[in-house]
């Protein structure tokens, strides 16, 4: 399964799910992939690994090597990584010129889902609406997008799942489904709470129960090149990660039950504006 967890605004602890999801999915026995397809390389030297000019889906994309070349392992055990680097930015001009240029990681992640060597394989996209996120958005089987627990937050939150309507709606990736909307970086306010009682209204089911706090140890953790959930796994965030993942998968679960059967989700009172 590839997760594409994407959110177009920034600090929104789309990075930070990221590595803690797939960190947390591997303490169950999971092996996941983490794609970073961030030019800043956040999700990268999160995970311990250095980044470096030439390694990255880049040339992956560009067609002059095998995407199996940039596969590297990381400081957590069941997690492997196709880093990124700056230079990943400047694909999007090159993908603009090609026929297919929404397909593009498709096409270069297909020998790695057939390979079958990995369960779930989790996608950073960058923090923009450009086409290494529409990219990634094409060959995802579902999104996931964290929402920080802020009123501004709630506009990206509706851009988001505009495009994935959009995606499906064109054609692009007419399966693809929202995995589910994730409220991040939550403090006990009211501002806070009436964020998450407006999502929940809004979305119903399609928001995780979890509810991640916000942590300055969250912010430690990416200096010592491992995620939250290993560096100090008894922190309320990393425990929220971990029963995070415990939802992920007991949706999996449910979904396999339905077979893949699931409606796109909408809004049970309008959009959020």
């Amino acid at each position: 399964m590839i997760l594409a967890i994407a959110n177009q605004k920034g600090g929104v602890g789309k990075t930070t799910t990221v590595v803690n999801l797939a960190a947390a999915l591997a303490a169950r026995r999971k092996t996941v992939l983490v794609v970073d397809l961030d030019p800043q390389a956040n999700a990268t030297s999160g995970l311990g690994v250095e980044p470096k000019e030439g390694v990255s889906l880049y040339g992956a994309l560009m067609r002059i090597a095998d995407v199996n070349d940039f596969i590297v392992g990381t400081a957590v055990d069941r997690v492997n990584l196709i880093p990124s680097e700056v230079n990943l930015a400047g694909v999007e001009i090159e993908l603009a010129r090609m026929d297919d240029h929404l397909g593009g990681v498709r096409k270069v992640l297909k020998p790695v889902v057939d390979s079958k060597v990995f369960d779930y394989i989790l996608v950073d996209c960058p923090p923009s609406l450009g086409i290494l996120m529409s990219n990634a958005l094409a060959a995802a089987d579902a999104v996931l997008v964290p929402m920080q627990c802020e009123y501004y937050a709630m506009e990206g939150l509706s851009v988001i799942l505009k495009l994935v309507e959009r995606m499906r709606a064109t054609g692009a990736n007419p399966g693809l489904r929202v995995e589910g909307i994730a409220m991040t970086m939550y403090s006990r306010t009211r501002l806070a709470d009436e964020v998450v009682a407006q999502v929940r209204d809004h979305y119903g089911d399609a928001v995780y129960k979890t509810v991640v706090p916000r942590s300055v140890r969250a912010g430690e953790a990416p200096s010592y090149g491992i995620p939250l959930v290993a560096y100090a796994p008894s922190t309320p965030v990393a425990q929220a990660y971990f029963i995070l993942a415990n939802e992920f998968l007991a949706r999996q679960k449910a979904l396999a039950a339905a077979d893949g059967k699931v409606d796109s989700i909408a809004p049970k009172s309008g959009a959020i504006a």
